[in-house]
């Protein structure tokens, strides 16, 4: 091991990636250790974002330019989270100041299709995010959370409803229609989800499919519409919700004939709780497939009264769990939010890792720095590879980036400092991984 730095995050000290030494020696503990194992690779990872929801984009036309500066470097800066991907919305969401959709009621040619409406703010918040990162390096996904209300069997955007049969070719045309404008825009779209929670009927846009019908839906009228636009570069995903049901969906939507071969992945969320063997049993019975984490957040309906180290632990356990089962990318919900949570326009208010302070400014919660303890460090095609721990209290996960540094990442949820000898091939470094803090271990072999 050579050329140790680590980098501690620890609320109670006031300690946000702060850069700590760390000597090497001979391995001498063999009770507290780590042990790192870089020739047993998983998953390349694709990267972290977070949603240019309308919300976000609104939250950020109401800062001062300085705040504006801050949260653009913030996220996607080499000083902040170094976001490489995003996540915008076709239509409206429930983080939107209301319903809309890009048609004018009952156009069934898409002869009044314009994305004005996402001109205005979302569209030119993720151009200064682009221009913050570096162009193109900045990854999209695609998706929808509900069709106009003429082509759903209920008549509205919200509370549910499915798309009707005689519809399906027209909602392809759409998707292929919404991603050559932004295209033209220069957003850089790779990927797309189908639906956003298919099985939830909302008070807010939403939109049911079984796993049959997005499996039919995908393969008989989406990617051939996709290919025939020469839009066939962008993956396609299905499920994009909750994990405890992300095989049992993959296995009835990949059963419709053609949809395994055509499909790239399985996205998914984390609202009903961590569920890591569904994303094993996803990558067990279809080893070929992508995983993409693509929305979670803290939510007020369940979780208003939570301090702020348990939030940031929240993310922190979900992610070292997702990517320790074979996730290859994660997006946050909403990049910013107001001060009480939202915009949005049914009142499903949530906290997001940078708030607006009502005055012009920004808050970075707790939540942003558990997540640059990974962002930071762990770089676009990195590797997850297979490490030990002698403690359930202690939660890890290691990578080797593309350069062949490697990067350890190490939890410690519980109420005891935890001593820890972090090895390789018989060289290492003693730690000390205080209770509630999370330390980044980078070093080259």
């Amino acid at each position: 091991m050579n050329n140790i730095k680590v980098f501690v995050t620890d609320k109670r000290k006031e300690k946000y990636w702060e850069e700590q030494s760390a000597g090497t020696r001979p391995q001498d503990d063999f009770i507290h250790v780590i042990k790192v194992y870089p020739e047993l690779q998983e998953q390349a990872l694709e990267g972290f974002g977070g949603a240019f929801t309308e919300a976000a984009a609104v939250c950020f036309d109401s800062l001062t330019e300085e705040a504006k500066q801050e949260f653009l470097a913030g996220c996607f800066g080499e000083s902040g989270l170094k976001y490489n991907l995003g996540r915008i919305h076709m239509n409206s969401c429930d983080f939107s100041l209301g319903n809309y959709a890009y048609i004018e009621e009952g156009d069934t040619d898409l002869h009044t299709f314009d994305i004005a409406h996402d001109r205005k703010q979302i569209i030119p918040l993720v151009k200064k995010a682009m221009e913050c990162h570096g162009g193109e390096e900045l990854s999209l996904l695609v998706s929808p959370w509900s069709p106009p209300a003429f082509m759903k069997t209920n008549g509205e955007m919200n509370h549910g409803g499915k798309l009707k049969e005689e519809y399906y070719g027209l909602w392809a045309d759409y998707y292929v229609r919404f991603l050559e404008e932004v295209r033209k825009e220069g957003l850089n779209i790779r990927y797309l989800t189908i639906q956003n929670e298919p099985e939830a009927v909302q008070t807010w846009d939403s939109c049911i499919y079984t796993a049959e019908e997005e499996g039919v839906f995908a393969v008989q009228y989406l990617i051939p519409a996709l290919k025939k636009a020469g839009l066939d570069d962008i993956e396609v995903f299905i499920w994009d919700h909750n994990k405890e049901n992300m095989y049992d969906r993959a296995r009835g939507s990949f059963g419709v004939q053609g949809c395994r071969e055509n499909v790239s992945g399985v996205a998914m969320h984390w609202y009903t709780g961590d569920h890591f063997d569904g994303i094993r049993a996803v990558k067990k019975a279809f080893p070929e497939k992508k995983v993409f984490f693509t929305e979670g957040c803290v939510e007020y309906s369940r979780f208003a009264d939570s301090g702020e180290i348990q939030k940031a632990e929240m993310y922190a356990h979900d992610m070292l769990g997702n990517f320790k089962a074979g996730v290859e990318a994660f997006f946050d919900w909403n990049l910013l939010l107001s001060a009480e949570g939202g915009p949005n326009h049914v009142g499903n208010f949530c906290a997001a890792p940078i708030m607006c302070d009502g005055r012009g400014s920004i808050e970075k919660r707790l939540s942003y720095y558990y997540i640059g303890q990974f962002s930071r460090y762990i770089e676009r095609g990195a590797r997850q590879v297979m490490n030990t721990c002698y403690s359930d209290t202690l939660e890890t996960v290691a990578f080797v980036n593309p350069d062949e540094s490697r990067v350890v990442v190490i939890l410690n949820r519980g109420e005891k400092d935890m001593p820890v000898y972090l090895c390789e091939n018989g060289q290492g470094t003693a730690l000390q991984v205080d209770a509630h803090t999370i330390r980044t271990v980078v070093y080259n072999k």
